[in-house]
């Protein structure tokens, strides 16, 4: 995918296409890089949602705003954006990260999407940006259903079994699957103490002890 490509999906076309150029930039290419854009489209990615939320939910107090944000915001949710764009055909990787399978990491994609979205408003302006954001966000916030917990399953995991007072589990990283480009990790959430083992899958380490913990939820609340 091209750049011209990358800019008919986000629905902005720049004036400085510098500004992209460098949010496209890993710090392993060079630079200047993405990093001090990443900074700036974190802060403008929670002003955006904030606002979004704030109108959407008008019977939220502050606390359950957050707490959705949060969910929103995370690397989860930018990365399955960014995979959408198709964001890491247009990135600019060190020969390393490239090798490494760079373009797939969901931390290197969720930090170049930040970074996109500092240019945009760098390029635009706020109403700029917060259209783009809206505009990408539209599915994940029709989805958000305020009543349901967003706390993630290593978290309610580790709340439940603290509640019981029980040891944490161990998460251990099994295998590693896959050529470098398209590696896929398994790793193991256990508590021995109950019996439970439990193996999850996912593109990153963090994405399969997730898999995991959510399996060994799963698991001890049937106990």
């Amino acid at each position: 995918m091209t750049t011209d490509q990358l800019q008919s999906r986000l629905g902005h076309v720049f004036t400085d296409s510098g500004l992209l150029q460098e949010a496209l930039t890993h710090r392993s290419f060079g630079l200047p890089n993405n990093e001090r854009f990443e900074f700036l489209g974190d802060s403008i990615l929670n002003c955006v949602m904030s606002i979004a939320l704030f109108e959407r939910f008008g019977e939220l107090r502050e606390g359950e705003l957050s707490r959705v944000r949060a969910s929103l915001v995370r690397q989860d949710a930018l990365y399955r954006i960014a995979l959408e764009l198709e964001l890491g055909d247009c990135l600019r990787l060190g020969e390393g990260e490239l090798k490494s399978g760079g373009s797939r990491r969901p931390s290197i994609l969720a930090d170049a999407l930040e970074a996109v979205f500092a240019a945009v408003f760098l390029d635009g302006g706020f109403p700029c940006a917060q259209g783009v954001i809206d505009r990408l966000y539209a599915p994940l916030l029709a989805g958000v259903d305020p009543r349901k917990p967003s706390k993630d399953a290593k978290t309610a995991l580790q709340e439940w079994l603290q509640g019981r007072r029980m040891p944490l589990p161990a998460y251990t990283m099994v295998q590693v699957l896959g050529e470098a480009h398209s590696q896929e990790f398994e790793v193991a959430c256990e508590i021995p103490r109950l019996g439970v083992r439990t193996l999850g899958r996912g593109s990153s380490r963090r994405i399969a002890e997730q898999q995991s913990a959510e399996l060994a939820l799963a698991a001890v609340r049937k106990k």
